[in-house]
């Protein structure tokens, strides 16, 4: 039986560098994203292995539907929950209103309604599901106020999820990375390419293939084994200190 991997956010990054690995590894792929473009790309590369659907994590009638795929596509054995983004790195009260709704719709609601929609068909085949969370879940830096709480949620969820899911096969994972050098800057300065490139300047982040890699093992270990949570950093990259603001 060939298995199926859903995975949100498929147009770049992580999410393509997944698309890939699994569906050079036998899976079919279903690959989301808002980007079309990019979608039809990926489809061009893997061929019928690859299902593409455009779509916002916003739109939660649209995650919904995914439900209803059926036939070849109709069976899945992994949801990988990978869509997500960050405001600019600002204080709470400097930051715009909508950009922080977007990223709790997103990072949040989306994938909680996505989640929902598809245990049924994950619970049968005896799945799993893995969710990209972020150390910004446990260690806090300026401007992260929002996007750190999305990502602390999604870990909280992944552990209670698995409470839930007990004794049905689901496994759930919360895979937490550090510095990866894709889009997410880009993405969130709205395209400052200069202020990515000094982000990842002279140090050797991790890739979206290393995450790829690290996601694949997940995968495809023994069902009898759950990762529970995930925490990987650079070598270059390690913990904040304190920050202390002196008078004067």
């Amino acid at each position: 039986m060939t298995k199926v991997v859903l995975i949100t956010g498929a147009t770049a990054g992580i999410g393509a560098a997944c698309a890939r690995l699994f569906a050079a590894n036998g899976w079919r792929v279903i690959g989301t994203g808002r980007r079309g473009d990019r979608l039809r790309a990926l489809q061009d590369e893997l061929g019928e292995a690859f299902l593409p659907l455009v779509l916002d994590m916003r739109d939660l009638n649209a995650l919904e539907s995914l439900a209803e795929l059926s036939g070849e596509w109709g069976g899945l054995d992994l949801l990988l929950n990978n869509a997500g983004l960050a405001p600019p790195a600002e204080p709470l009260h400097e930051q715009d209103r909508e950009h922080l709704e977007q990223v709790i719709e997103t990072n949040i609601s989306g994938l909680v309604v996505l989640t929902r929609a598809l245990l049924p068909r994950l619970i049968e085949r005896k799945g799993a599901v893995i969710n990209l969370s972020s150390v910004a879940a446990t260690y806090p830096y300026r401007g992260g106020a929002v996007y750190g709480g999305t990502k602390a949620f999604v870990r909280q969820f992944s552990l209670d999820l698995r409470c839930d899911l007990a004794g049905t096969g689901v496994r759930v994972t919360s895979i937490e990375p550090g510095m990866v050098e894709t889009e997410f800057t880009l993405v969130r300065t709205g395209g400052d390419q200069a202020a990515s490139e000094a982000l990842y300047a002279n140090m050797e982040p991790m890739t979206a293939e290393d995450l790829a890699q690290t996601i694949w093992w997940v995968a495809t270990l023994p069902t009898h084994l759950n990762i529970n949570t995930l925490e990987l950093m650079p070598t270059s990259q390690s913990f904040a200190g304190f920050t202390v603001a002196r008078k004067g």
